[in-house]
């Protein structure tokens, strides 16, 4: 059996640093996606033996091989081995050494879905049926560019092995409503999206336990949304939009790799130098929010352009901007409605509004050493098949 599942990258046309703070957002997913094909592996063995099965993870980051239940043969449960261990969920297994950090929320969820799955059941031999998995992950997105590489990474494993296990991976149906156990209810309930965003984003936690939830929230709906977090002990208020035109978008790769940590940690130190100034940007953000959702109901691509312009200067102002940034948007002004960092900023990429006609201009403006792309917005979002 074979689960293959995919979810579409992101960017942030507006608010990006200024929502960790309690302010608007907008996000959209894009057409750059991440395939995670989960299969199940013969193994060999038994519930009286050592079944001889193994979780094989392979991506661009490399290959990752462990025994299958590893972590089953410990003195600890599994939902103890994925607790919270400081501010984001682990896997540790009997040696106690930590899984790599690029493979953490694949062996997350695999380790999580099995727990519920035997908990479900109410039996722990399920748990040594002798069968393994191979998690394979396919990207047309790059990676540390602040395109949320990472949150459609999860977003589709998630969907992928959840929908294997809700097959049939220990020779059992799992799926099935009529029982009363709160697993069912949390974890196999009537919305599977809200339950693979669940699970997406407690994997992302292995890897960014500071994560806020925005990236895979709209890598698993698709579109645009509306994101606030007043907190991070509240709940995020997401609405969708929809009432958007068609964005002509050119996502462009400054070639630096950038440093989310280090990028807030500036901002901090901003807000703390000056939080009278601070809090002025944030309203200023939220108001220029507000004016974007009108452009967009007025299919306004001018007054949107000038929008992403605008927020460029908040970004430049709590400094998170460089000379590498400022020259390509700079080349692009005179073909474009807008420009703006996306994301961390530092380096990764920019955006800009782009009409049709000056589309194939883009490239000798930027330069041989800079890569581009075009993008739409994305409005499928996670997607995921079977296959027998």
């Amino acid at each position: 059996m074979k689960s293959i599942a995919s979810a579409p990258a992101k960017i942030i046309l507006f608010g990006e640093h200024f929502v960790v703070h309690g302010t608007k957002a907008i996000l959209a997913a894009i057409d750059k996606r991440v395939t995670v094909t989960s299969t199940i592996t013969p193994g060999k063995g038994n519930v009286l033996t050592k079944p001889d099965a193994t979780l094989k993870i392979n991506s661009q980051l490399g290959i990752f091989e462990i025994p299958m239940y590893e972590w089953e043969r410990t003195d600890y449960s599994l939902e103890e081995m994925c607790s919270l261990h400081g501010t984001g969920p682990r896997v540790y297994f009997r040696d106690g050494e930590e899984v790599p950090n690029e493979f953490r929320p694949f062996v997350y969820l695999v380790a999580k879905l099995s727990d519920l799955t035997r908990s479900r059941h109410n039996r722990k031999e399920l748990a040594l049926y002798p069968k393994g998995l191979e998690i394979t992950i396919d990207s047309d997105v790059p990676v540390g560019v602040g395109l949320g590489s990472s949150s459609a990474c999860c977003v589709a494993a998630a969907a992928s092995l959840y929908a294997l296990f809700r097959g049939n991976l220990y020779g059992e149906i799992i799926y099935d409503k009529s029982g009363d156990s709160s697993f069912d209810r949390e974890w196999f309930g009537e919305n599977e999206m809200e339950e693979i965003l669940l699970l997406a984003k407690k994997a992302e936690k292995t890897i960014f336990p500071d994560t806020s939830g925005a990236d895979c929230t709209v890598c698993t709906y698709g579109g645009m949304i509306e994101y606030t977090r007043k907190s991070k002990y509240d709940e995020p208020s997401i609405e969708k939009i929809d009432n958007t035109f068609d964005l002509n978008l050119v996502i462009a790769n400054s070639m630096i790799p950038h440093n989310t940590k280090n990028s807030v940690e500036k901002v901090n130190k901003f807000k703390e130098n000056d939080e009278e100034r601070f809090s002025e940007l944030c309203d200023l953000e939220n108001g220029l929010i507000d004016e974007v959702i009108v452009a967009m109901k007025n299919n306004d691509a001018a007054a949107f352009g000038l929008k992403m312009s605008e927020n460029q200067k908040y970004l430049e102002e709590i400094q998170v901007s460089n000379d590498t940034l400022r020259d390509m948007m700079s080349s692009l002004k005179e073909i474009s409605l807008g420009t703006k960092i996306t994301g961390a900023g530092d380096g990764g990429c920019i955006i800009a509004l782009v009409k049709d006609d000056n589309m194939d201009k883009v490239p000798a403006l930027l330069g041989k050493d800079k890569e581009c792309f075009s993008a739409k917005i994305d409005t499928k979002g996670v997607v995921w098949k079977i296959e027998e």
